[in-house]
């Protein structure tokens, strides 16, 4: 009795799945989907390597010093990177001088207080501080980019599928709106204050082209400072605020796998002396 119970039971949900299916795939044919401008122009990341692409990849400090210049003069101006603080940096293989005057530097100061008056105020930024936020708060960072909120760049690179390529093809990917895209889907037309870029998820971003010619940047290391060459070092720069202790996890992970072959290993043979004069 139990085990008609059972098989009934079993039976009643292969059904209701079989069921499920089946009117997925009826409403599939008689109601396809819409097409949509984002499904028909919208592109995938370019194919770009990083050094520290694959199990064996590792972060290269000038391209991450030449990134972090990129942000620093290109950037900044716009995006916060709250997660990180100025001694940080010496990852990357600045020296503990070398990190305060970075910080003393920095185009925006650290907010602070007034010790005389309680009144906000603000003040050079030490190794101890986080990257200061080109804005007070939200509100303005809106005011001031036509009501549209750049993004904290700390985890980008994280939060985007294939992040580091997504943010080379962002940057390297404006372009003029195709005539036909409009044609199609008049909807989509590029409004005041936008620009097209098919690598933008909804092909329309609020973001004017960053990089806007070779040379923008002067990279102390003598490399030359093309479009694409500084996109590529951002995005490599980006990857390491998100994850900063990449090659320390890729470590651990070849060390635990050497770990787990030996011990299968060492299994395998105790197996054998343990059974080998043994009758079957």
């Amino acid at each position: 009795m139990v085990r008609l119970i059972a098989f009934l039971v079993g039976l009643f949900f292969s059904g209701m799945l079989l069921l499920g299916l089946g009117n997925t795939i009826y409403t599939a044919i008689k109601e396809p989907a819409v097409a949509t401008a984002e499904h028909e122009y919208h592109k995938h990341p370019k194919d770009v390597k990083f050094p520290h692409d694959g199990p064996f990849g590792k972060f290269e400090k000038a391209q991450l010093q030449r990134g972090l210049k990129v942000y620093k003069e290109v950037c900044a101006a716009c995006h916060s990177l709250n997660l990180v603080a100025f001694r940080d940096f010496e990852a990357l293989g600045y020296s503990e001088d070398e990190v305060k005057a970075l910080a003393k530097g920095w185009p925006t100061e650290t907010p602070s207080i007034n010790a005389e008056t309680g009144e906000a105020a603000t003040r050079p930024s030490i190794p101890a501080d986080r990257i200061p936020a080109p804005f007070a708060n939200d509100v303005a960072a809106r005011a001031a980019n036509n009501n549209a909120l750049p993004p904290d760049l700390s985890l980008m690179t994280k939060a985007r599928h294939n992040g580091p390529a997504y943010v080379y093809s962002l940057l390297t990917g404006y372009e003029k709106q195709p005539a036909k895209l409009v044609k199609d889907f008049p909807d989509s037309k590029t409004g005041a204050g936008q620009h097209y870029n098919p690598y933008f998820a909804n092909l329309n971003i609020g973001m004017a082209p960053p990089l806007t010619g070779d040379g923008q940047v002067s990279y102390d290391d003598g490399t030359k400072s093309t479009v694409p060459q500084m996109a590529k070092d951002v995005a490599a720069f980006l990857t390491w605020t998100a994850e900063p202790k990449m090659e320390n996890r890729k470590t651990a992970g070849w060390a635990a796998l050497a770990f787990l072959l030996i011990f299968t290993w060492l299994t395998y043979l105790s197996y054998r002396s343990i059974w080998a004069n043994k009758e079957h």
